[in-house]
């Protein structure tokens, strides 16, 4: 790409395509050092509840000390003795999320709200009343501050690929400008696999055919990611020269499944435990399909074990929305495919949801009883908490708290905890 005559400072008045990406700061650990004063400048880890064994994230102080996501407690606390252990508080990173989303809006309408922590914003439409993709950047990073009280990083170019690149490469609270005229050269020497969407085995692939850094990939033939990954691959050979095609997803699209699960206590044998946490689970499934009105047929239960899932794809006569009928699947599971195997973690899922204004079945017997059941319990338990009205074998569920899904978006069927 050429670069632009008319210039303002280091860059050009207007871009041709202009993608902001804005990365919270170890988000969690933020948003509890802004709750809580006395911890800024300490080590702080995030643990899902005080049962919690393994860090979620953790501060910059703490990652100073060599501390990461995923690492059990006991490693670091020996690693870092003044470590402060915090359980996590989903729904407060949630709503702080959904603000930090909603000041993002003024800006662009053009958001693509990547995961809890992070948005793409572009920008291009927006230059001549905002000004420069820099200045906008900037101005992303005060409104988050001032709706959130926590700081960010943002990293600006001219495609989703290069500008989540830049984003990461001065944290906390950075601000990193690659013009997309210059993004090929400054990707030039990057390792493929640090780049958004490259894992692994997709190194290992590309590896093989000389390609270790972005700029190999001018040497390998477009059509070889073509035969191995189709239309992805054409679009990786494009990110490592910063010119990533992909536009922003704007919009949530219908989902393909719905779906909880949670971890036991590895080897739970317990036949009622395992009753309770299915049913806990089943529950959670027909209240968010009803939420969303929604429905399924066909559901996922599983049982893992060390060896695998036990369980599979099961089928309701009729589409539901109800946690008892859904739970009656899992009697099947438990009582026709489970024969005593240790359980470390059970998942229910409905899968291919469709909505419930869709034509009746002919002979669909509707127990409106159940209905109208169902409709109080949501009402009591929207205005008061998550299950606070349920059947009473949940008395005994689960205490470990929820998480945000790593999918999680501030509206529609994706806002789930």
């Amino acid at each position: 790409m050429n670069n632009p005559t008319k210039t303002a400072g280091n860059f050009p008045l207007t871009w041709p395509s202009a993608i902001i990406l804005v990365d919270m700061n170890a988000f969690f650990a933020s948003i509890e050092q802004r709750d809580h004063p006395e911890w800024r400048g300490r080590p702080v880890a995030i643990t899902n509840g005080m049962q919690g064994t393994c860090i979620i994230t953790c501060s910059y102080e703490a990652r100073s000390c060599g501390i990461s996501t995923g690492m059990r407690l006991k490693q670091a606390l020996r690693m870092c003795p003044e470590l402060i252990r915090c359980p996590a508080h989903p729904e407060r990173y949630a709503a702080t999320s959904a603000a930090i989303m909603t000041v993002l809006q003024d800006l662009t309408p053009d958001i693509e709200v990547f995961s809890v922590d992070e948005a793409f914003l572009d920008v291009t439409r927006c230059q001549r009343l905002l000004g420069t993709p820099l200045h906008i950047a900037r101005l992303a990073k005060r409104k988050v501050l001032e709706a959130s009280g926590v700081l960010c990083s943002a990293g600006v170019s001219g495609d989703k690929t290069t500008a989540k690149f830049a984003a990461k490469l001065q944290k906390p609270d950075g601000l990193t400008v690659i013009p997309p005229w210059e993004a090929a050269q400054r990707l030039r020497d990057v390792p493929v696999t640090q780049l958004c969407g490259i894992a692994k085995g997709i190194g290992r692939f590309l590896a093989g055919h000389g390609v270790v850094t972005c700029g190999d990939m001018r040497h390998l033939p477009i059509s070889v990611l073509a035969r191995r990954f189709g239309n992805p691959g054409r679009r990786i050979w494009y990110m490592c020269q910063g010119q990533d095609p992909a536009a922003l997803q704007l919009d949530v699209p219908p989902p393909k499944s719905i779906g909880h699960g949670k971890v036991l206590p590895p080897g739970t044998r317990n036949p009622e435990l395992l009753r309770t946490w299915l049913l806990h689970m089943s529950e959670k499934v027909g209240a968010r399909l009803r939420r969303h009105g929604l429905q399924a047929t066909t559901f996922f239960i599983g049982l893992r074990t060390s060896e695998g899932w036990i369980g599979g794809k099961l089928r309701c006569a009729l589409p539901t929305d109800d946690g008892g009928v859904i739970m009656t699947l899992c009697y099947r599971v438990i009582h026709e495919m489970w024969s005593g195997q240790g359980v470390h973690q059970v998942q229910v899922t409905a899968l291919n949801p469709v909505n419930t204004g869709n034509q009746l079945e002919l002979f669909a017997a509707t127990d409106e009883v159940q209905r109208e059941v169902n409709a109080v319990m949501d009402a009591v338990n929207r205005r008061y908490g998550e299950l606070v009205l349920a059947p009473a074998r949940l008395l005994n569920r689960s205490r470990m708290p929820n998480v945000i899904a790593p999918a999680w978006k501030p509206f529609g069927h994706r806002q789930t905890i």
